[in-house]
């Protein structure tokens, strides 16, 4: 993944309107959802959410289909892993960056 296609998703990512609507979008998975469904779970006006459905699209981290009437968004799911990827190449220098034992919480006083 380059940088730009990295950056243009944390950008879309970077808004919460967006952010959220891509959770929601996430947690339904492959099924996807329609605009009027994620209005209902949202409560976001449609203009609105058409806005941000867009700038989602445009960054690649979403994908839609058209199902007779109905539009049907999913997340993009290979744009995702490349993402998560980017974000973990070259993590902790080639080590696991989970630790053998679990970190104890300290006590904050």
């Amino acid at each position: 993944m380059k940088n730009t296609n990295a950056i243009s998703a944390f950008l879309a990512l970077g808004q919460e309107t967006r952010l959220n609507v891509f959770r929601l979008i996430v947690q339904r998975g492959d099924s996807g959802l329609t605009p009027s469904e994620m209005i209902e779970n949202l409560g976001v006006p449609n203009a609105t959410l058409s806005f941000h459905l867009k700038e989602l699209i445009d960054a690649e981290l979403l994908l839609v289909e058209r199902q007779g009437r109905n539009l049907i968004y999913r997340p993009n799911a290979i744009q995702v892993q490349k993402l998560s990827e980017f974000l973990l190449e070259n993590c902790c220098g080639g080590k696991s960056c989970i630790p053998v034992k679990p970190l104890k919480k300290s006590k904050v006083k």
